[in-house]
């Protein structure tokens, strides 16, 4: 079966409803969407509706900004949140017009994501100064080893320079080079010398470019998940064949690899030794219930141009990162405080539009932004507090997504990366309050399991339970009640699922053989009566031969 026959019974079984999955035209218009995107010189903006303390229509005013990559870098090596090189739209005099406070929590003015480099951030500062304040964050260079580098003296060489630049240099060119027409993404090649790896830099740097995965003799035969069907069950693609599905598709929002079983295949899995997860996030408490246990909470992507994930929050209040490492993605992020209602849109979608994440960042982000523009003024308006802010991260940039923000993403070109859900310490409290009730049985051998090695934070659930008078599962026999009812119900609709499967396959099985048998006796007869006349050839033949 050809990669065409094979997209085209995984589109069915994602969306059977979607008849044309190219009747917008997306595949025309949206290069000159993404080519604006990636070479703007201000690809980080923000959309709020702040006081501006004049009385005026409830005291709101619109402050939208956006931020060049020259104050990102200074951002970066000054390291101390401020910038003077942003623009602001519809925002009154202040004597520090010229400077944006970037990404300080408690500040109306304050811009997000904050923009890091691995080479200059030691992990504690990071956990301290943003973590444990649900900042966004994107970190730059952790797949070219830039952590590495900061272990070496910080990452300055003899001479006093970053060793950072000549990456930060590669990271501009590969910006220049995306391109949605499947071509490679990643050079290893520069002024004709071969670009050889930094120490620490990650395998999948060069293995995951798009011709290398695609012909990689462990990953091109594996099967990986593109979608879902109407009953929650796994549509997969083997990957050489989305490979060419992703080069030559026309749809407006293709199909999307985002596996989290990889680790189970015992090929696939080696994309494990591909990347190293950052020092950042390397406390995962999760992990103590083990990989069979826990949820699912690291996915492979591999996305073409107008793919993307619509807006949501990541499931059990976990925290997430997402490491880029070819290609270019849109994201768009809204605080907690945002209303789920507010956030979806789903109000501003007209009858017969479509809400993908292509949809949601052309259309629906904008009416969104002249809602909240147009109805500021009263306190109980959903509106009254909108904000979000929205970036381009470009290969080499992982970025960090505090529990509770809303996100959404768009794959501006091909892109290949890797994204983790953790739990660390920091988001423990939240984590724990939705674990205990959305996994009753697993969050009873993670407090056991905390105990052995956490004893402060067993202790510290055990609190969290007591404060909020919380029963767990296993000290609650009507809960366990309930679970076996359920688990009950549930066999048996799997036990009359099975039976009706078997009794239409003996059904079409019994109908197939009796054709077989009427088309025999048919031809037995015929050949029969061709012999009367001394003839096996069919034909007409008289009643009394």
């Amino acid at each position: 079966m050809r990669w065409e026959e094979k997209a085209a019974k995984a589109k069915k079984g994602h969306r059977p409803s979607l008849k044309n999955w190219e009747r917008d035209g997306l595949a025309q218009t949206f290069p000159p969407y993404a080519e604006t995107l990636l070479t703007s010189t201000h690809p980080y903006s923000s959309f709020k509706i702040i006081n501006d303390g004049s009385g005026e229509r409830g005291g709101k005013r619109v402050l939208e900004r956006t931020m060049s990559l020259e104050c990102v870098r200074e951002a970066v090596r000054n390291n101390n949140g401020e910038c003077r090189n942003s623009r602001k739209k519809n925002s009154s005099n202040s004597n520090n017009n010229n400077r944006n406070h970037y990404g300080r929590p408690g500040n109306e003015e304050a811009m997000y994501p904050v923009v890091l480099d691995a080479s200059e951030t030691p992990p504690k500062e990071f956990h301290e100064r943003y973590e444990a304040k649900c900042i966004p964050v994107v970190i730059r260079n952790v797949p070219y080893g830039g952590t590495m580098a900061l272990s070496n003296s910080h990452g300055v060489d003899d001479d006093g320079s970053h060793q950072s630049n000549n990456r930060d240099d590669a990271m501009e060119e590969e910006k220049k080079e995306c391109d949605c027409t499947g071509g490679s993404i990643h050079q290893t090649y520069r002024n004709g010398q071969q670009q050889q790896p930094n120490e620490g830099e990650w395998p999948a740097v060069r293995r995951w470019a798009l011709d290398a995965i695609a012909t990689d003799p462990q990953l091109s035969e594996r099967p990986l998940k593109c979608g879902e069907d109407d009953d929650g069950y796994t549509i997969r693609m083997k990957l050489r064949h989305f490979m060419e599905y992703l080069r030559h598709n026309r749809d407006d929002s293709p199909l999307y690899i985002f596996d989290a079983t990889f680790d189970e295949d015992k090929h696939a899995k080696r994309i494990l030794e591909d990347y190293t997860v950052p020092q950042y996030f390397d406390e995962d408490l999760l992990g103590l219930v083990g990989e069979r246990r826990r949820p699912p909470h690291r996915w492979f992507l591999v996305g073409p141009c107008r793919s993307g994930t619509t807006v949501h929050i990541d499931p059990l209040a976990t925290s997430a990162w997402n490491t880029l490492v070819h290609g270019a993605k849109r994201w768009v992020l809204f605080p907690p405080h945002v209303p789920k209602s507010v956030v979806k849109g789903r109000k501003l979608i007209l009858p017969g539009e479509d809400d993908e994440a292509i949809h949601y960042f052309t259309t629906i982000l904008p009416r969104m932004k002249r809602r909240a523009a147009a109805a500021r003024g009263t306190e109980d308006d959903l509106y009254a507090n909108f904000e979000c802010y929205e970036f381009t991260q470009f290969a080499g940039e992982t970025v960090f997504v505090p529990h509770g923000w809303w996100h959404a993403v768009l794959n501006v070109t091909h892109t290949v990366g890797i994204t983790q859900n953790f739990c660390s310490r920091r988001n423990f409290d939240e984590v724990w309050a939705q674990t205990r009730s959305g996994r009753k049985k697993m969050s009873c051998s993670w407090l056991r399991r905390l105990g052995e090695r956490y004893p402060d934070l067993a202790r510290r659930a055990v609190e969290l339970n007591r404060r909020d008078g919380f029963i767990m599962w296993e000290d609650d026999p009507i809960e366990q009640g309930k679970w076996r009812r359920k688990k009950a119900e549930k066999e048996r609709k799997k036990k009359e699922k099975r039976e009706r499967k078997k009794k239409e396959e003996s059904k079409a099985k019994k109908k197939q053989s009796s054709k077989k048998e009427k088309w025999g006796e048919h031809r037995t007869t015929e050949r029969r009566e061709g012999e009367c006349d001394g003839d096996v050839v069919m034909r007409e033949v008289s009643p009394d031969c």
